[in-house]
């Protein structure tokens, strides 16, 4: 702590730089980072170094592709197999991109596993690959590339890809000193330079620009770097020159002449969120150089050939020997740490160590500090300064201070200081060498918690992930479960143990924990070849939605189709029954849903509804003749020719009777006379009888005047006579043809009485006065007229009025021997209360 600033380099009058030895690399790194293609991912992610590369010293070695962690710990190496490597870059998501000569983007994991691959198109394969970069947008992680044409091809997200060819540049006759990829207002755009001119290419235009404010003497652009958030843009001149700006290139920050007119290897910005300097770090061989809005620069000699990476918050260092990070202090760090500062911060942190001491002065500092009323401010300067602190002692001094002065505030809120604990608490354990994430906590906060659970389960420090949710009490579902979930999908990949223990450990470990599917895992376990395993890893899967669709992946759609049934859910058996018609042969699949009743029995439903000839082949498999009968004459039906629909009924005729079912067969073969005679009268008459029930062709007929075909009818299909004759009595009654009605009232015998024609009579009573009342008949026919209606009783109880003329002057229609009352008198009631007790209709005489 006495020494603390002694690394600290100012760059203008407010602001100062430092560089921190962040790991010391035991990489075992023969060959300088100058002889091999590097890259290193961002966030301090892992580094990828494809060895001898570039100088073979024997034809025949293969160069040898190795990732390690950003601590120099080896994860993985293979020897590099395929065609001429042009360049390394990373994803978003910690992929390695691998761009080979022919274009072709080969795609491997942390751990040196090829996952896939894809071309950048035809163009880039004849012409091949110049240079490439890889870069990183809204979009996703794209891949940027110049051919041999001298032409920019890109795509902005590799996980869609979607290629696109940039305009033309004019007069471009080699391949440009420098270029860049551009992305502004959701827009991907290459900047190039050639000469002293800069070209923006984007979708269909290529653009001249020129730096504001740029010197006349500046000479050739010979690199461009753009920030890490795409915002800032440097160029470095011929003449040595850098200029600092916008990216849009609308605004000049500054210029700075390093002196040093030979190139850079590399060039990079340097700067942190909200700061107020902006500066560009640039390397050679032997010297690193920090430039900035400041007429003074920052020097470093470096003793090895080193590798420049950029971060949101300054710069990582790579070397053979070392790894260290450059950064701008903070401007907490600075108020607290400076020599001779009076901030606030710098106060509670003295007070602390006095009352270590067991000193007065402790006293002293703090009333000093509640005097001017900042110890609130005080707090968080110590709070917000130990998260930049990479040393744990220096941390716990800061936070120390911070306890302290909360001891003397009322209502300072706890969470910050709480969090702040938890957050050092995840870098200090992740920035272990054997972890090797040296994230600072500005990039941890940008990065988020979630995404860095995600890298530590790419790198199978699962126990630490795990820690880390259970300790930050994260949901179960975002947390625990996801990562044991990851660790399941790792372990059916390992073959070293059988199925059965890979499935007992996994259901160990697991159990009935929320948010885990089993289907996941075995889906993970049957893509590594393992079919056996993902089988008993779904006994475990209590959703039955989520099993079947994997074994109908696995092809066992037999033990598909029994988990469908036991689920209940009839959609899915339906799609289990539908995959199985369509992999198996007629034969085998009929015969699977025999043994399947209640598969069957749907499928049978879906097919009464989709497929019909489907269901006739199943009613013939099982020689069910019935139901064969009753599909004929659905399909009858369903026909709109006659001669269609007739042959359907004598099919199912012939089925009836194969089913020995009689009545069936004589219903059918009676509708089959009928339709043939309904054809016959709609013919001859050229009136719609079709599709009329046996009731209605015969009412139809008697509407319009064919008594005899009615007949015939009656006498051809033996209707019932009581039926025909209240069918004839009704009919002739709505025609109003009272004249046959009594002519067929005499025609025999009523089967049904007389009080129906009088009724009849009654309810569709016509004026006329041809008929006159009968007096003699009046009193016995009044028991028989419902409801007693005055309009039909005259004054001496007598029926009259012009409606009942049509019972003629006789009273003949009631016949001799009054069959209307029958002979136990039934339908007046079994006492003949209404005849007195002679029963005589009159009465006694």
């Amino acid at each position: 702590m006495d020494c603390y600033t002694a690394n600290w380099n100012p760059l203008g009058e407010e602001t100062f730089y430092r560089k921190l030895e962040l790991y010391s690399m035991e990489w075992g790194l023969r060959e300088d980072l100058r002889d091999c293609v590097v890259a290193a991912a961002p966030y301090g992610g892992p580094i990828a170094l494809l060895r001898n590369s570039r100088r073979d010293k024997a034809p025949s070695a293969r160069p040898l592709l190795e990732i390690y962690s950003a601590s120099g710990l080896l994860l993985a190496s293979v020897p590099w197999k395929s065609g001429h490597l042009v360049h390394l870059g990373w994803t978003a998501g910690e992929d390695l991109l691998c761009i080979q000569e022919d274009g072709t983007v080969l795609v491997y994991n942390l751990f040196c596993e090829f996952k896939r691959h894809f071309s950048m198109g035809n163009e880039v394969l004849q012409n091949h690959v110049l240079e490439a970069q890889v870069f990183h947008t809204e979009f996703g992680t794209g891949v940027a590339i110049l051919t041999g044409a001298l032409r920019f091809s890109l795509a902005t997200n590799i996980d869609d890809l979607k290629l696109r060819r940039l305009p033309e540049v004019p007069g471009l006759q080699k391949a440009p000193p420098c270029w860049t990829v551009l992305a502004q207002d959701r827009v991907t755009m290459v900047l190039l330079a050639m000469g002293q001119e800069l070209f923006l290419l984007d979708n269909t235009s290529c653009s001249v620009l020129t730096p504001p404010g740029l010197s006349p003497s500046a000479g050739p652009f010979l690199r461009v770097a753009v920030s890490f958030t795409q915002r800032l843009l440097a160029l470095f001149c011929d003449s040595g020159c850098v200029w600092m700006g916008a990216a849009s290139l609308k605004e000049k920050f500054c210029e700075f002449n390093t002196g040093i007119r030979s190139p850079p290897k590399q060039m990079v910005w340097c700067t942190r969120p909200r700061s107020r300097q902006r500066a560009v770090v640039l390397a050679w061989e032997r010297q690193l150089m920090v430039v900035g809005n400041s007429s003074e620069c920052i020097r470093f000699v470096l003793d090895e050939d080193s590798y420049l990476v950029p971060e949101l918050d300054g710069v990582r260092i790579l070397s053979r020997s070392t790894h260290e990070f450059l950064h701008e202090i903070p401007e907490a760090s600075q108020e607290i740490f400076r020599i001779a500062s009076m901030a606030p911060g710098a106060l509670l942190l003295e007070a602390q160590k006095e009352y270590e001491k067991e000193s007065q002065k402790a006293d002293e500092y703090l009333r000093e500090i509640r005097e001017q009323q900042l110890l609130p401010e005080a707090v968080g300067q110590c709070i917000e300064a130990a998260g930049y602190e990479h040393e744990p002692d220096t941390q716990k001094s800061l936070l120390r201070a911070a306890s302290f002065g909360k001891c003397f505030l009322d209502k300072f809120p706890p969470e910050g200081f709480v969090r702040m604990c938890q957050d050092l608490r995840v870098l200090n354990a992740i920035r272990d060498y054997q972890i090797g994430i040296p994230l600072t906590f500005t990039q941890y906060k940008q990065l988020t918690i979630e995404v860095l659970l995600d890298r530590l389960v790419l790198r199978r420090l699962y126990p630490l992930a795990i820690r880390i949710c259970e300790f930050l009490r994260l949901p179960e579902m975002q947390g625990v479960s996801r990562i044991l979930a990851h660790w399941a999908c790792y372990k059916v990949q390992q073959k070293d143990k059988s199925d059965e223990e890979v499935a007992q450990a996994i259901n160990q470990k697991l159990g009935d924990t929320a948010g885990i599917s089993y289907s996941d895992i075995a889906t993970r376990a049957y893509d590594c070849g393992r079919a056996e395993l993902a089988i008993k890893l779904l006994e475990y899967e209590p959703r039955s939605g989520e099993q079947v669709p994997l074994l109908l992946k696995m092809k066992r759609s037999k033990l598909a189709l029994g988990k469908a049934i036991e689920s209940g859910d009839t959609d899915l058996v339906y799609t289990v029954v539908l995959h199985l018609k369509n992999e198996l042969n007629r034969g085998s699949f009929f015969m699977t849903l025999q043994n399947q009743p209640v598969a069957l029995s749907l499928y049978r439903q879906f097919c009464r509804h989709q497929e019909r000839e489907t269901l006739k082949d199943l009613y013939n498999q099982d020689d069910n003749h019935q139901e064969l009968g009753n599909l004929h004459v659905l399909g009858g039906y369903g026909q709109k020719r006659i001669e269609g629909r007739v042959a359907a009924l004598q099919n199912a005729l012939d089925e009836f009777y194969k089913a020995k079912n009689d009545f069936a067969a004589k219903a059918t073969e009676e509708q089959i006379k009928l339709l043939r005679l309904q054809r016959h009268l709609q013919e001859e008459l050229d009136k719609p009888y079709l599709d009329l029930s046996l009731h209605d062709t015969v009412a139809t007929l008697i509407l319009d005047g064919h008594h005899k075909r009615a007949e015939q009818l009656y006498r051809d299909f033996r209707i019932p006579d009581k039926r025909y004759w209240w069918l004839k009595i009704n009919a002739l009654a709505t025609r109003g043809d009272w004249e046959e009605m009594e002519k067929f009232s005499k025609s025999k015998k009523s089967p049904i009485g007389y009080l129906p024609f009088v009724e009849v009579a009654v309810k569709h009573h016509t004026p006329s006065k041809k008929f006159r009342p009968v007096a003699r008949a009046s009193s016995k026919a009044r028991p028989f007229v419902e409801g007693g209606r005055e309009d039909i009783q005259g004054p001496s109880g007598d029926i009259q009025g012009p409606s009942w003329d049509i019972l003629g002057p006789s009273w003949d229609i009631l016949g001799p021997s009054w069959d209307i009352l029958g002979t136990s008198g039934d339908i007046l009631g079994p006492s003949w209360d209404i005849l007195g007790t002679s029963g005589d209709i009159l009465g006694p005489s």
